[in-house]
């Protein structure tokens, strides 16, 4: 097992014909390693240790692990996997089935019979009803409506006519007049007292500003390095001095447990599928083979003879038997018909013969002929 951490961006080195490198010459493994890999001797120490530990406490739990797999894939093939075809059958029987059947043969002749009537009992009178009633009313009160329009329209244009005159003769040269008078009065209060007030206190404001800003960066400032001493330089010095270097030492065993456990996953995995294999072939040896040999040496050849000896002969002598039985019973049927056709004979009489009828007509299969006096052209 390699327990030095192999490292990750260093490519392989190209080898000439002669065995030796085609770069320069390089330092020894062991120190170009350690010179090469980040965190030093402390990643040395934790890595052996910690690889160790782990690759003890991860094997059985590997090996748990993947008997576990067996065995499961071994329960679904054999038992969940036919199981759950079974319930599949099963569910599709009692439900599926029965439900179809509903649908197919019930809910949907059903829905096609109550379309019917419901086209027959509420399409067809509605229709009738739109055609017959409401598009006459609906022409009606769209006539009536276009009247009233037209009587609205010429009361309005009469309506109209009259403000127009009122706003023309009477309300503008009313409007004229106050604007002309809310024009010099406006610029009288804009020149004389609004612009004198709004100027002085823009100055107030101006200085109010200046007082407040300085008052709140003085504040502020003294503040800021409060902070900074009682705050921040503290922080600092415990980020940079304690916990940086304890986050780096835990970082490298972090990683190195990491990679411990991924490589003693895979050696446990690879022990695994050994002990695996192993216990297979074990199996195989003590039960498959011999219970293979004595299929094929033992069991076999007695079947054969068994079969050739007994069953063979057994099945001819029984398909004889089942022949004569047959005929049997075949001629004792014959016999019992034959029986009752003489009783019925007997008491009823036989049937009666039909009385022959002359139809003009060749009996049997005789052929047509010209000279006859039976055919369609020689007829009487």
């Amino acid at each position: 097992m390699d327990l030095q951490k192999p490292s990750r961006e260093q490519p392989a080195a190209r080898t000439e014909p002669h065995g030796r490198s085609a770069g320069t010459a390089r330092a020894p493994e062991p120190a170009r390693r350690a010179s090469e890999e980040p965190g030093g001797c402390l990643t040395v120490a934790v890595r052996i240790p910690v690889r160790i530990v782990v690759l003890v406490l991860v094997v059985p739990l590997r090996m748990l692990w993947d008997a576990l797999a067996v065995s499961g894939r071994f329960l679904n093939d054999v038992l969940l996997r036919p199981l759950g075809r079974a319930l599949l059958w099963l569910a599709r029987a009692v439900f599926v089935r029965p439900f179809v059947g509903l649908w197919r043969y019930v809910a949907v002749p059903v829905g096609k019979a109550l379309a019917r009537l419901g086209h027959v009992l509420l399409v067809v009178p509605a229709v009738w009803l739109h055609r017959h009633l409401l598009t006459p009313l609906g022409h009606a009160a769209a006539l009536a409506a276009r009247c009233l329009w037209a009587a609205l329209a010429w009361l309005g244009r009469g309506v109209g006519a009259a403000l127009g005159w009122m706003y023309g003769r009477l309300l503008t040269p009313v409007g004229h007049a106050l604007t002309w008078v809310a024009k010099g009065l406006g610029l009288w209060l804009y020149t004389w007292v609004l612009a004198p007030a709004g100027r002085a206190l823009a100055r107030c404001g101006r200085g109010l500003v200046w007082l407040v800003s300085t008052v709140v960066g003085g504040i502020g400032t003294g503040l800021y390095w409060i902070a900074r001493i009682l705050l921040v330089l503290p922080v600092l010095a415990l980020w940079r001095w304690v916990l940086a270097p304890v986050g780096r030492a835990l970082a490298v065993v972090g990683r190195e447990v990491a990679d411990a456990l991924a490589h003693a996953w895979r050696v446990a995995g690879h022990l695994s599928l050994a002990v695996g294999r192993f216990l297979a072939a074990l199996f195989r040896w003590i039960f498959v083979e011999p219970v293979r040999w004595a299929y094929r040496r033992v069991l076999t050849p007695v079947g054969h003879a068994l079969r050739d000896a007994v069953l063979r002969p057994a099945a001819e002598a029984a398909r004889a038997a089942g022949r004569t039985a047959r005929q049997a019973l075949a001629a004792a049927r014959d016999s019992a018909r034959q029986a009752r056709a003489d009783l019925r004979r007997l008491l009823f009489g036989g049937p009666e013969r039909p009385a022959p009828v002359d139809r003009r007509e060749p009996s049997g299969r005789e052929p047509r002929t010209l000279g006859s006096s039976t055919t369609a052209l020689t007829k009487d």
